[in-house]
């Protein structure tokens, strides 16, 4: 069965509106004293674009909304093509304790997390290409444990691969420079406590976009905005 990184998180978001039942019944029985609700250990952080600090709940994953699937959706259309045939599977919730934005391995799956008030948050301040910039980069971090590509330097951390992925996935989306613009701001806005400073960061964004066909000229002009600065 052919694995692609969107359509397995739509199906998979899809079996947990039918898991909902089970984990409430559980989450009831977790909430006697001495019962943890949190996820279990095993749980690993590959990415957070926020602060770690409170718990993430396993028992409070949520299905996303139709416009966060629908976002995810063009993201998967971006960089389908360029994973194949070792695409990753991932999974996409909302859910109150994750840490605005993660990405992470829980058991047998790879979960896109994202804090509901935080992407109000940012699609308010930043639009579509906001929540596209945001998505791309932790996708980004998934795919590149599958199938990296040979333009990327190996001397970048996986903060600056992703920040790649996610420049890649602006040129495959071809956003327009109000987009692009946004995506790049929303980026430098919110990094995850592993990443270097912008002016690192964005020469990797760079470098992703001009690989994956983007047009150098409009990807000047958005990146000389005070905005992406």
């Amino acid at each position: 069965m052919l694995k692609a990184i969107f359509c397995g998180l739509l199906l998979f978001a899809v079996g947990a509106l039918r898991e909902a039942p089970a984990r409430q019944r559980a989450a009831s029985r977790d909430e006697r004293p001495g019962r943890s609700q949190t996820a279990p250990a095993a749980a690993r952080v590959l990415c957070a674009l926020g602060s770690t600090a409170s718990p993430y709940n396993a028992y409070l994953d949520q299905r996303p909304t139709g416009d966060a699937m629908e976002l995810a959706g063009k993201v998967n259309a971006a960089l389908l093509a360029m994973c194949r045939p070792n695409c990753p599977t991932l999974a996409l919730f909302r859910n109150s304790t994750a840490a605005n934005l993660m990405l992470i391995i829980d058991g047998a799956r790879t979960k896109i997390l994202y804090k509901p008030e935080f992407f109000t948050s940012a699609y308010d301040n930043y639009g579509d290409g906001g929540i596209l910039a945001l998505l791309a980069h932790e996708v980004g971090h998934a795919i590149d444990m599958t199938a990296p590509p040979s333009w990327m330097k190996s001397g970048w951390t996986p903060e600056l691969r992703a920040d790649a992925w996610a420049g890649c996935a602006f040129a495959k989306m071809n956003l327009g420079a109000s987009a692009l613009r946004a995506g790049l701001t929303t980026l430098s806005k919110y990094p995850s406590p592993a990443h270097p400073s912008w002016g690192v960061r964005l020469p990797a964004l760079e470098a992703g976009y001009t690989q994956c066909g983007g047009t150098l000229s409009l990807w000047e002009r958005a990146a000389r905005s005070e905005d992406a600065k």
